[in-house]
């Protein structure tokens, strides 16, 4: 009888894999709520430091470029080790970092823990993304979904913390801090149960493998676009609506964090509930409908006369866009069913780029023309996406088993 844990034996979940799935939506989840509590406390980061309206979006540009050098350079690293030894020393670091960010008052110490976050985030992404693929492969249908899902989650959490610390009045470093002391415990048990060679047999050779074959840019282009103005939009919420409501809305600081909650809240809604809409509308009518969502809720972000009004506003952008991103990872595997890894590959690159392009265009539309202006940028940008929705397939029902690759 074949060993159930050989490569290529994609039938066969067996107890310890299932621990290790759970183990990595641990990392997931806790990777959510670290990220989720910084993004929201970018005005008090800012007073801390003592950093300028114009210097801030250089500050919220660097990091998604160091992102992206951390998750090449993982890349190499994790060929010459494992997914799972890079993740068990990179999350705890990330942690770490967190730490940093609450310790210091001066621009260079700033710059450094920015810096060293950005860097070990691309880092913790790469690998996390690399073992979600990994186990995929393992248990033979989609199951990556679920981690995003709890990223959405973690991140509800993290906004949550950061009303928390608003709320008592926390200093940054006890509020960071205490964050980072009861993080790293978790992460490193949850390290403990990673797959590793003897749980995923070939798996990531064969992922890896997958991604690294030669498929044409050409196809994946309307995708591409879709998935750079999704991610413009992700990136304006995130790195924006705290300063929004500071600086338009002139909101107390416990109001910081709540456009991001509401936006995390809905858009875990919208993953969950997704598929069903995609198995009645079809995928174009679903992320047609998805853009001008969130085409709407923008334009409610640049209208909204006071605090609830943004905040209502913001999760419907949360609505419109937690349809687009998985769509786009479900029709390059489409295009591309026998290179599906390949393809998502590829489109992931784009969510670097949209956060490279939207956080410091919006910063400085915000900082020229005002945050009602600012808004209406991503609101154009992302109505794009409906000039590309062939891309997306057939206009009709789908299957629940056509879409192998989700996100």
């Amino acid at each position: 009888m074949a060993d159930p844990t050989a490569a290529g034996d994609t039938g066969a979940v067996t107890p310890r894999l299932r621990q290790a799935r759970v183990a990595l939506l641990v990392s997931y989840l806790v990777q959510g709520a670290v990220f989720a509590l910084l993004v929201t406390r970018i005005p008090a980061i800012q007073k801390q430091y003592g950093i300028s309206d114009g210097l801030l979006p250089v500050f919220l540009a660097a990091v998604p470029v160091l992102a992206g050098v951390g998750s090449i350079s993982m890349e190499w690293v994790v060929k010459r080790t494992s997914p799972r030894a890079v993740l068990r020393v990179v999350q705890p670091l990330v942690c770490l970092t967190l730490l940093g960010v609450g310790a210091g008052d001066r621009l260079w110490e700033a710059g450094a823990a920015l810096g060293a976050f950005g860097l070990m985030v691309g880092g913790l992404d790469a690998s996390e993304a690399m073992s979600a693929v990994s186990l995929q492969h393992r248990y033979g249908r989609s199951i990556v979904q679920g981690f995003y899902a709890v990223f959405s989650l973690g991140g509800i959490i993290g906004a949550i913390l950061a009303w928390a610390g608003a709320h008592w009045h926390l200093s940054q470093l006890a509020l960071f801090g205490t964050t980072a002391v009861v993080a790293i415990p978790i992460v490193l048990v949850a390290g403990i149960w990673y797959a590793g060679p003897a749980e995923l047999g070939r798996a990531v050779e064969e992922a890896a493998a997958a991604a690294a074959r030669s498929i044409p840019w050409k196809p994946l282009l309307p995708l591409c676009l879709a998935m750079c103005v999704a991610y413009i939009a992700d990136s304006t919420v995130s790195n924006w609506s705290a300063k929004y409501m500071q600086d338009l809305m002139h909101t107390s600081s416990q109001m910081y964090s709540v456009p991001y909650a509401a936006y995390m809240v809905v858009a875990l809604l919208g993953r969950m509930l997704g598929d069903g809409r995609v198995q009645r509308w079809g995928g174009v009518r679903t992320v047609k409908l998805g853009a001008i969502v969130c085409a709407l809720g923008f334009a409610l972000v640049a209208l909204a006369p006071e605090e609830w009004t943004a905040v209502l506003a913001f999760a419907v952008v949360g609505l419109g866009v937690s349809v687009v991103v998985p769509q786009v990872f479900a029709a390059g595997g489409r295009l591309f069913p026998g290179d599906a890894d390949a393809a998502v590959a590829r489109l992931n690159i784009f969510n670097y780029v949209g956060f490279l392009v939207g956080s410091p265009l919006v910063g400085a539309i915000a900082g020229g023309s005002g945050y009602r202006v600012a808004m209406l940028v991503p609101m154009v940008l992302v109505l794009a996406v409906l000039t590309v929705t062939r891309a997306f397939g057939a206009d009709a029902p789908q299957p629940a088993a056509v879409d192998t690759v989700a996100v």
